[in-house]
């Protein structure tokens, strides 16, 4: 089991910039063969994925984010990163990171974090 918490998270301008960090608590063996992803969760909806990252470094990303934002990981310190350009309001949301072992399916994701807060103020 792997434990997850995310940081960087705050308040940011229409336009600006964040990037949110995820720090995993699992050997670099261990942590280079999860998939690792990024969620949200706006005010009064669902959660939704942002973007995964799996074991071979591969990204993907959900539409509303394609150019925008950017996924990476670095398993010697065992931590994902999500870099966000360009914020506006709908980016508002409590993100989440998260960990899948075997697949990297939307689905497949069973190790979460406690969640940072982003704000995009217009």
């Amino acid at each position: 089991q792997v434990q997850l918490v995310e940081s960087g998270g705050g308040s940011v301008q229409s336009g600006g910039s964040l990037r949110l960090s995820c720090a995993a608590s699992a050997s670099e063996y261990s942590y280079s063969r999860y998939c690792m992803g990024w969620f949200r969760q706006p005010p009064g909806k669902e959660r939704e994925p942002v973007a995964s990252i799996d074991s071979r470094g591969i990204p993907r990303y959900v539409d509303p984010v394609k150019g925008r934002f950017t996924i990476s990981r670095d398993n010697a310190k065992s931590t994902l990163y999500l870099e966000m350009n360009s914020l506006n309001a709908e980016d508002t949301a409590m993100y989440y990171c998260a960990a899948a072992q075997w697949t990297c399916s939307w689905r497949s994701f069973a190790y979460w974090g406690q969640g940072t807060q982003v704000t995009v103020s217009s």
